[in-house]
C-alpha cells in the first residue's frame, strides 16, 4: 500500500513560486518519497522529526522537507527550497 501526500500551506506557498521545470523535478521527487518514505536522511536535534530528500534541479540542490506519520501512512510535504537557507528558514 502506498502513501498518500499532504501538502502544508508553507510548502504549497514555496511550489507555487517554481518554475515549471524545477516543480517537475519537485513531483518526480515527490513520487520517489511516496514510493519510500525512508529515502531521505532523518535529522538530528530541534528538526528531529524531519526527512530531507535531496535532488538536483537546473544545476542547483534542492531540498525537500517531509515528516510521517505512519499510523495513517502519511507523508506531510512541509518545504521544498535550495539548498543555501534551508535548515535556517525551517528552524523557524
Amino acid at each position: 500500500m502506498k502513501w498518500e501526500l499532504k501538502q502544508t500551506r508553507r510548502f504549497a506557498r514555496q511550489y507555487k513560486k517554481l518554475h515549471d521545470n524545477t516543480a517537475a523535478d519537485v513531483d518526480a521527487a515527490a513520487e520517489k518519497v511516496r514510493e519510500n518514505p525512508e529515502i531521505g536522511e532523518r535529522k538530528k536535534g530541534d528538526l528531529a522529526e524531519l526527512y530531507v530528500f535531496k535532488f538536483h534541479s537546473g544545476g542547483q540542490l534542492y531540498l525537500l522537507g517531509y515528516t510521517l506519520e505512519e499510523s495513517v501512512r502519511l507523508i506531510y510535504l512541509e518545504a521544498v527550497v535550495p539548498h543555501e537557507n534551508f535548515y535556517r528558514d525551517r528552524k523557524r
